[in-house]
């Protein structure tokens, strides 16, 4: 699922117009957050003093995210692969550190929700239009990222991220079945043409646990 928040919108409405900012910065944040959706508004509005940890914590995903893609700790396949299903589990477990479990969740499925709206609106993510399979796919490894800490819990970062690829390589985790080429298969290992996954929300494509080998 791409680069969730790691997507734009997401960073954006997380810059807190209210957050004890210079006055400029204050207007050009609120002119941001007025430009998001409605669930993603409701959410800050309603998580007003975690939204600065929230935004904090996705910068960090990302960062490292960007580091495990660039090792040979996974597949680097950012786009349904093991280092999207590391994302997802990391970014949820350090939320549930910093800002608990209720809010962490509810933030990963308002972001689910805007992949939809990214999905009408034809417009990309990580490279491809989302879809249902990777929208089932980043809620289940968000739901087994909320399961590798508590709120306020002390394991460091590094021992987070060997917990969680350690868990993707048990098949602890989801991830979109695909041949060596990078091409999206179906349960049954047809090639799944692109003509069949254009512009639709509903496919053929088939998650496999993230262990999987061709």
């Amino acid at each position: 699922m791409k680069a969730i928040i790691f997507k734009r919108n997401i960073l954006l409405v997380l810059l807190l117009f209210f957050s004890g900012v210079s006055l400029l910065k204050a207007q050009n944040n609120w002119e941001r957050f007025k430009k998001t959706s409605a669930p993603m508004r409701k959410w800050v509005l309603l998580h007003p003093f975690k939204a600065q940890a929230a935004l904090d914590v996705s910068m960090e995903t990302q960062r490292v995210a960007d580091s495990i893609k660039s090792s040979p700790l996974l597949d680097k396949d950012p786009s349904g692969g093991q280092v999207d299903a590391f994302r997802h589990a990391y970014w949820m477990a350090r939320l549930r550190q910093e800002i608990g479990k209720s809010a962490a969740e509810s933030l990963g499925k308002v972001h689910e929700k805007e992949n939809y709206k990214t999905y009408e609106e034809k417009k990309l993510e990580d490279g491809i239009v989302p879809d249902e399979a990777s929208t089932i796919m980043d809620l289940f490894n968000n739901k087994i990222g909320l399961t590798f800490t508590e709120k306020g819990s002390d394991i460091s970062s590094k021992s987070l991220i060997y917990k969680i690829i350690n868990a993707i390589h048990h098949g602890k985790m989801k991830v979109i079945k695909k041949s060596e080429a990078g091409l999206f298969l179906t349960c049954s290992g047809a090639v799944i043409k692109n003509k069949d996954l254009i512009g639709k929300w509903k496919n053929d494509k088939c998650l496999v646990d993230s262990n999987y080998k061709d």
